[in-house]
């Protein structure tokens, strides 16, 4: 599975509007709905299902990235959006810096294995500094694709 399987290019956000967390959150969430990706019935309550589990534990991993991510029931396939923001929005990171790329993350509930697959991929391109530096760095929907296409592997 690639990054690529899985993220929706038609929803990502090259320049977030949002300057908080949960707006940010709340932005990502409704642009897989206007993508198509999620029912737009379920925007609210997927939204604060993530709110929810940000709410447990932050997912400001570092160097300037969050994975906001939840399993739900109203989710059929994995599906992933990419916002970036060049002002920063704070996570509560580990590191306590702000966060300029944000990767979100939506699995169905009954396939926690699937959900695993998609971190562990998320998370071992993440490791690449040149793929953080890029993702940060694109201005467009179109430069956020190639960089996946460039640097993201199985």
């Amino acid at each position: 599975m690639k990054l690529t399987d899985f993220v929706c290019v038609e929803a990502v956000t090259p320049k977030l509007e949002s300057n908080d967390r949960d707006g940010v959150i709340k932005e990502l969430v409704n642009a897989l709905s206007l993508a198509g990706k999620i029912p737009k019935s379920r925007f609210k309550d997927i939204a604060e299902a993530v709110i929810v589990r940000e709410n447990e534990a932050s997912t400001g991993i570092g160097k300037g990235v969050a994975v906001p991510h939840v399993k739900h029931a109203s989710i059929k396939q994995v599906v992933a959006v990419i916002g970036c923001t060049k002002d920063g929005v704070d996570f509560s990171s580990l590191d306590k810096e702000l966060v300029y790329t944000v990767i979100l993350l939506l699995s169905p509930e009954k396939d926690p294995d699937k959900h695993l697959q998609a971190m562990e991929n998320i998370f071992k391109n993440l490791q690449k500094e040149d793929f953080r530096g890029f993702l940060r760095q694109a201005q467009t929907s179109e430069a956020i694709h190639e960089v996946l296409v460039d640097f993201c592997e199985e």
